[in-house]
């Protein structure tokens, strides 16, 4: 039996774009030069070298580099050309070996403080870099102000390859009339586990550039705010499991799928009844507030003591407040007794009306959690109802579901996964040429 070798179990990256243009921006550095007649050895690296270094994610970035790069080589090259004019008109330097050496130190001393005077402290290294550069090979340096002069003209040109390689795009055209749907268990395990800052740059590059992400957790909104402050995001969140649409531009629910009250005091009796302690995970004033009834256990203490000390999630002591709206009950149990004890929970209550789930509980191993939704409380749900306020705007969005297949494991599937909805967001067109209609 032939079995398929899987490159994913390997956790393989991709050849990203920066990879591939860095190696198109040096290919044409030292191709300039091989067309200028250099040849081997004598072939420059220093144009090169400054494509790597200021190619960068942002054609911003670039030019900043460039910038840097390009100050601290004419501040070097300065420096390096009058120590080389100094060491060649006073003889005497060369004749006692320390002496040129000393010499050049205080050249790197002078291209370092001549970077700071001119506020221009990113450039210090590459300023005294480029000097030593110029000044190393003394005393077989035979033309010194061509020496400077070719430094600078490599810079350049490198520094001009990488812009125009990182500037350069194949023709593409963005289709702005997808929402697509993404887990957030697909970008991170859990809500104990800390979202990469690549996964993180990836996603707010693709905000920026107008994708429509909306993001579906089964956590309240506190999961977003602790995890991913710092994203751009352009459409609403589905929260909750579904429960709950929220705006965090805006910091408030759009809409919220609750159980009646007159449901959720059935709820919370029939649970009495059955002598469970358990969670309630209410709306009140656009913020989530979760009480508690009946006595903690230990197995409850296990998880809430970590989930406690976030200061996004707000555990209250107390009666339910009135005007509050219950989006979900929850109940923390051994996992070898939560089916028991779900048979129990749907015993008492009509399934019909409710849509109760059973979940391992992330950073409590052996734990798992019994939730207790309204019927119709689901991420499918949301999703159309999401579709909906969202087509008020644009009648002309069309939903897109994006999973990973095999479930996150590590930040390789959740960039694989953001990969591929760059791929569909803003595909590369080739367009076909069309033949001269015929009179």
């Amino acid at each position: 039996m032939k079995h398929k070798l899987d490159l994913r179990q390997w956790n393989i990256p991709y050849i990203g774009q920066r990879i591939m243009k860095t190696t198109v921006a040096v290919f044409l550095c030292l191709l300039a030069y091989l067309l200028l007649g250099y040849r081997g050895s004598t072939i420059p690296t220093e144009a090169a070298i400054t494509a790597i270094i200021c190619m960068q994610p942002f054609v911003s970035r670039t030019k900043q580099y460039a910038i840097t790069r390009t100050i601290g080589t004419l501040i070097g090259s300065f420096w390096g050309l009058l120590t080389l004019v100094l060491l060649y008109s006073v003889p005497a330097i060369g004749q006692w070996l320390p002496l040129p050496h000393l010499c050049m130190a205080i050249g790197v001393m002078l291209s370092l403080y001549s970077a700071n005077l001119l506020h221009r402290t990113e450039a210090a290294s590459q300023a005294a870099i480029v000097f030593l550069c110029i000044v190393i090979a003394f005393p077989e340096v035979d033309a010194p102000l061509q020496r400077a002069g070719l430094r600078i003209a490599d810079v350049f040109l490198g520094t001009l390859i990488a812009i125009a390689v990182n500037t350069f795009r194949l023709p593409r055209r963005k289709q702005p009339d997808t929402v697509y749907f993404v887990r957030t268990r697909d970008l991170v395990p859990d809500r104990f586990s800390q979202i990469t800052p690549t996964v993180l740059f990836r996603l707010n590059r693709l905000y920026e550039d107008g994708a429509k992400i909306c993001l579906v957790s089964e956590h309240a909104p506190a999961f977003f705010t602790q995890q991913m402050n710092a994203v751009k995001m352009n459409v609403p969140l589905i929260v909750m499991d579904g429960a709950a649409i929220f705006d965090e531009n805006k910091n408030c629910f759009l809409k919220e799928n609750t159980i009646a009250k007159a449901d959720s005091a059935r709820v919370r009796n029939q649970l009495d009844t059955l002598g469970l302690s358990y969670f309630i995970y209410t709306i009140h004033r656009d913020k989530t507030c979760i009480f508690h009834r009946g006595r903690y256990r230990p197995e409850e203490n296990l998880l809430i003591d970590r989930m406690k000390r976030s200061p996004y999630r707000n555990y209250l002591e107390g009666e339910i407040y009135e005007a509050a709206e219950i989006v979900y009950f929850k109940i923390i149990a051994q996992t070898a007794e939560v089916q028991e004890l779900e048979e129990d929970v749907r015993s008492v209550l009509p399934t019909q009306k409710y849509r109760i789930v059973t979940k391992p509980q992330a950073g409590a191993e052996g734990l798992s959690g019994i939730y207790i939704y309204a019927e119709g409380s689901n991420p499918e749900t949301a999703k159309a109802e999401l579709m909906k306020l969202l087509r008020q705007q644009d009648p002309q969005l069309k939903p897109l579901n994006m999973t990973l297949k095999t479930g996150y494991r590590t930040e390789h599937d959740a960039i694989r996964l953001l990969h591929s909805i760059e791929s569909h967001f803003e595909p590369v067109i080739f367009r076909k040429r069309r033949s001269a209609a015929r009179s």
